[in-house]
């Protein structure tokens, strides 16, 4: 009997719920077998938590979406329209910040967030698997001499790659940074990067390339209490040039030098990119940056970087490609970039994701453009 009244106890809750919204269907980032999160066609996102003794809950979703209880104790809750793609969120119950126990976990936000995704239409096929030949996606430990610990990079390879045909063949190297709070799975995992490189390489649009992602270094939010943020972020620059460009060099076929080797990054990867690219012209030969938390100032312009902007033509000589992209609905340090760079004689390439703000889906389409500039 005693079995019986906890079983009981157990199903209540899943037989009290309401019933599903009409017109929704469950986001593509919840885990198998649950029914929230949901979203709709006209770009609402759907949330449901039980959590029978709060007394307050919301969801944190670019602002506070106040969460109603119902007498069973499920909570639930409706954004307001959504940007079309990828949208991190948290439930905050009584002040305590929590993820979603029925949604997949992304690296992003505090940590470990949960996510919704509100479908693009067949412009967002770029990022979808297709019917067409698949890299690989592989995780590789390394020892870091810097600082004398393991690490992993993530590092995708073109199909071709591992065909008998390609054995001896060698292939340029994107290196690619994530932003704060973030790591080496951002880019394999919400980014979608495997599928973009995948499509595009099909589709002739790029080169087949190596793509390496690591940890940045910048994992958790600025500001956060005992965690030196800038030095430990700085910190990326001689672990990429003393421990990861080696690695990569020593345990993968590729081109070694600077003019089949890039990096690029979001926001605030978006500033390790540009600091390092600038203070390593004899490594790199393409930038591209993503909604980077970096700017420069017209009175600094001919003395930054040790001066590599002050000669325009040299600079163009050395750079093949700059690329810098912002969504329309960003308020970044690096929006008048381009504008400057463009005064100053400074190619570059510029980039306006339209309707989208400092999301994953704004980086997606960077990647798309960017990558068929490269090599």
């Amino acid at each position: 009997m005693i079995v019986l009244a906890l079983g009981l106890l157990l199903v209540i809750p899943a037989f009290a719920q309401r019933p599903l919204p009409e017109g929704t269907k469950v986001s593509e980032t919840a885990l198998p077998h649950r029914q929230y999160p949901r979203v709709d066609d006209s770009r609402h996102i759907y949330w449901r938590l039980y959590a029978p003794e709060a007394k307050n809950v919301y969801v944190d979703c670019r602002g506070q979406v106040p969460m109603e209880k119902d007498p069973d104790g499920w909570w639930y809750a409706v954004s307001k329209p959504m940007a079309v793609g990828f949208h991190f969120y948290h439930f905050v119950v009584d002040g305590v910040t929590v993820t979603d126990p029925d949604c997949d976990s992304f690296d992003g936000r505090y940590g470990r967030s949960a996510a919704a995704e509100i479908p693009e239409g067949p412009e967002g096929d770029y990022y979808r698997p297709q019917q067409v030949p698949h890299g690989s996606m592989r995780e590789i430990p390394y020892w870091s001499e810097y600082e004398h610990q393991w690490r992993r990079a993530m590092v995708y390879t073109p199909y071709e790659y591992d065909q008998p045909k390609n054995a001896r063949k060698k292939y340029p190297v994107l290196y690619l940074q994530h932003g704060m709070s973030e790591d080496e799975g951002s880019w394999p995992k919400q980014g979608r990067v495997a599928n973009i490189m995948d499509n595009l390489i099909a589709a002739g649009k790029c080169k087949p390339m190596i793509v390496v992602m690591n940890s940045g270094n910048c994992g958790i939010r600025s500001g956060t209490p005992g965690v030196d943020f800038n030095a430990w972020a700085a910190s990326f620059e001689p672990v990429l040039i003393q421990d990861i460009i080696p690695t990569i060099d020593r345990e993968f076929r590729t081109k070694t030098d600077r003019d089949h080797r890039a990096m690029a990054g979001l926001s605030w990867g978006g500033k390790q990119t540009m600091d390092i690219t600038m203070s390593h012209p004899d490594l790199f030969s393409y930038v591209g940056l993503f909604s980077a938390a970096t700017n420069v100032r017209e009175d600094q312009f001919d003395t930054v970087y040790n001066g590599i902007l002050a000669d325009a033509d040299a600079f163009n000589k050395k750079f093949h490609y700059f690329f810098i992209g912002l969504g329309t609905e960003e308020r970044m340090s690096s929006a008048g970039l381009s504008e400057l760079l463009t005064k100053h004689g400074i190619r570059n390439t510029f980039y306006s994701s339209e309707g989208t703000d400092h999301e994953w889906l704004t980086w997606r389409r960077f990647l798309k453009e960017f990558v068929p500039h490269l090599f």
